[in-house]
């Protein structure tokens, strides 16, 4: 993959590697993450890794757009977030503060150029870091996140996009020399000669150095000890919070320490002194009658193989992902994404009971065709995912000899080594099974098995969640769908089109409506309007207030009327809510439209030459309010050629941007699609407005086109 460019350049990720390693340097950072935005996604993919392994980035390694995480606001919002203490993190992002509950400094930047966001870039320092970040950290921070921009459009434009590689690219820890192989022995000779034992660390947790002091101190070969992590092989040090302990003192960059029984009755102080290339750690003996009697967290009695730190470490962050889950899809995306890197499997698939079947819903790190072959498998069929879905017993296959012995007719079809097969059982039923596949053999011990049977237990709850989620949210769009109306009238003289949208998350349902009425052979009318809330009572609501408008249209009323006996309607009713809506009528013989507003978004009107602008009406009050309001009327010319255009706030309205700007924008894009049928104008309004933040309001869109008569549709 060739970066654009002159020779000598190299490669886009190669040079995205060295801006990252820059940028780690000019602003003293201690950590940096930098994601990608791949076009057309809506997931963050972690591209480059540096001051952390790749084992404490993988919880972080895919993050949607819409998630409640530092980069992903900066990339939604455009906006730099800046996170000055844990308090801060625990305050404004109760998740990462769940997972990540070390003192650390935290700034989340997008990517972005011109108009167009390329992902974003998450950089830690410690908490010694000052409050706020200095101007040439600053400075720093936007030079590469321009550049980066640059290199991404040149990418994109030659047609070599720079896109995330399967795995993020772990940069190496910055040296600051390169010792001579003297100065190195005489360091090994200095570190020998000290009374206490001394060892490295690298920042995935593995020894890079030991003394022989401490390696006699923790009872255990300097070969057997060198290039493993020290709570893989020794049993005594596999409790989560020394494991912990590793990782406060990577992401915090701060020294920390803990004690730890080497049984039989051998206390040992462990000291960690972090910086960016790895972890220094001295170990010293606790002279007989100082030793602690109990460690705080001591267990009674412990496995041979306890959970890691890292297992509670992703199970944690899942579990806590998953309470952000709202239908099936959500958990779906979540499971494929957290699970594969965090949980050491290649691949995955779930899938859940469906018509006599087990479908499956979703996968990663399998080929789709053969997905399609097993997918849909009767529910009466002797497989491994069918049998643990019945009995909710988990199946553990460490080699493929295994799982053959179990089921013979088994054909090795896929590339895998080892496999675990997961029962979901939520509420003592079963709702669905997991499959996790491995490149390589796996024993899977007890302290493995028990963690992934609890994941699996995570992900029944939220899939039956989910579940139930989906099943209310379409009934209740299901009602609000049938109070709209199914199509509108062909109106001789107009051409007409209407876009309605719900709300992207939360199952409530709005009150947003949108009407066109024939009144007779040259008149007709149309109304667009919302209730306040997001609710059943609301959409109810709307049915009749739409159901009024269309009554007191057909028989013939001026806007202001409608409007005037719709308020009393529902001032009548004492709904508790209120209502806003916008009526037109419309005069096709003599080219004009009248119109009245009760608190409604302005329309926006296009006149033949394409000059558009926003109608400023007469104020009205909301419907409900007062029963005696007055709802004056304003006339304007409706030649042929003119649109009008009638919506929602939801179209309008986004986080942080003043709703007159955003109006006045929706008039600039209605101006520049001057060629455009109204379907395809109402999809290039509709598609613009949500592409650059989520919604979280119903859309309701009614585009209006006065034709001469040859015209019409």
């Amino acid at each position: 993959m060739q970066q654009p460019g002159g020779p000598g350049q190299g490669t886009g990720p190669d040079q995205l590697d060295s801006s990252v390693a820059a940028l780690v340097r000019d602003a003293g950072a201690s950590v940096a993450l930098v994601y990608l935005l791949p076009p057309g996604e809506r997931v963050l993919q972690l591209a480059v890794v540096s001051g952390v392994s790749r084992r404490i980035a993988a919880p972080w390694a895919r993050i949607a757009v819409e998630a409640p995480i530092p980069v992903a606001e900066a990339v939604r919002e455009r906006h730099q977030v800046w996170l000055g203490s844990q308090e801060e993190v625990a305050r404004r992002y109760p998740q990462l503060g769940l997972v990540l509950p070390y003192d650390f400094m935290l700034a989340a930047t997008p990517i972005t150029s011109g108009t167009t966001v390329w992902g974003g870039v998450v950089l830690l320092w410690p908490i010694r870091h000052s409050p706020q970040l200095s101007s040439l950290e600053r400075e720093a921070i936007a030079a590469f996140c321009r550049r980066t921009g640059l290199l991404l459009r040149q990418g994109a434009d030659s047609g070599h996009p720079v896109l995330p590689a399967p795995e993020p690219r772990v940069l190496a820890p910055p040296r600051s020399r390169s010792p001579e192989r003297a100065e190195a022995l005489a360091a090994v000779d200095f570190a020998e000669r000290l009374p206490l034992g001394c060892c490295a660390l690298d920042l995935d947790g593995r020894i890079t150095f030991i003394t022989a002091t401490a390696a006699d101190l923790v009872g255990a070969g300097a070969v057997t000890l060198t290039g493993a992590r020290p709570w893989e092989v020794l049993l005594w040090l596999q409790d989560p919070v020394f494991e912990d302990r590793y990782r406060e003192a990577v992401v915090s960059r701060r020294p920390t320490s803990f004690t730890a029984l080497r049984p039989p009755d051998d206390w040992l102080f462990f000291e960690l002194y972090p910086d960016a290339s790895g972890i220094s750690v001295h170990i010293t003996p606790i002279p007989s009658g100082h030793a602690p009697t109990t460690a705080p967290w001591e267990q009674p009695a412990r496995s041979a193989e306890p959970v890691g730190a890292t297992a509670l470490y992703h199970l944690t962050h899942l579990a806590a992902t998953l309470t952000e889950a709202v239908g099936v899809q959500d958990v779906v995306d979540l499971v494929a994404d957290q699970i594969v890197p965090a949980f050491g499997a290649q691949a995955l698939a779930l899938m859940t009971p469906e018509d006599g079947r087990l479908r499956i819903i979703g996968y990663r790190g399998y080929p789709a065709e053969l997905m399609r072959r097993f997918d849909a498998e009767p529910l009466t069929t002797d497989t491994p995912a069918v049998r643990v879905l019945n009995t909710g017993v988990p199946s553990f296959y460490s080699t493929f000899a295994d799982l053959k012995r179990a089921y013979p007719p088994a054909v090795h079809q896929d590339d895998k080594a080892a496999w675990a097969f997961l029962p979901l059982i939520a509420s003592g039923r079963g709702v669905g099974s997991l499959v996790l596949a491995y490149d390589r053999t796996r024993p899977f011990p007890p302290a493995e098995r028990a963690i992934l049977s609890s994941l699996a237990g995570l992900l029944a709850q939220a899939l039956d969640r989910a579940r139930l989620y989906d099943t209310k949210h379409q009934l209740a769009h299901t009602l609000q769908a049938g109070l709209l109306p199914q199509t509108l009238p062909r109106v001789s003289g107009l051409e007409v089109a209407a876009r309605y949208l719900p709300a992207g998350h939360g199952m409530d349902v709005g009150g947003d409506f949108y009407d066109l009425i024939r009144c007779d052979e040259s008149t007709a009318a149309a109304a667009i309007g919302d209730v306040q809330g997001h609710n059943v009572t609301a959409a109810a609501l709307m049915g009749q207030v739409r159901t009024a408008v269309h009554a007191h249209g057909t028989a013939g009323a001026f806007p202001g009327e409608v409007l005037a006996r719709t308020n009393r309607l529902l001032t009548d009713l004492d709904p508790g809510l209120f209502t806003s809506c916008l009526y037109v009528h419309l005069d096709l013989a003599r080219h004009r439209a009248r119109l009245a507003t009760a608190g409604h978004p302005p329309p926006l009107l296009r006149h033949p030459d394409g000059r558009t602008e926003v109608l400023r009406l007469p104020p009205g009050l909301l419907l409900g309010i007062e029963p005696d309001a007055d709802y004056p009327t304003a006339e304007i010319p409706l030649p042929p050629g003119t649109v009008l255009a009638l919506y929602t706030d939801g179209l309008v309205e986004t986080p942080g941007t003043d709703i007159d700007d955003s109006i006045a924008h929706l008039a600039r894009q209605l101006a520049l699609a001057r060629d455009q049928t109204m379907d395809a104008l109402a999809d290039t309004l509709i598609a613009h407005a949500t592409k650059s933040a989520p919604r979280h309001d119903d859309i309701a869109l009614l585009l209006i086109r006065a034709c001469a008569d040859s015209e019409t549709p």
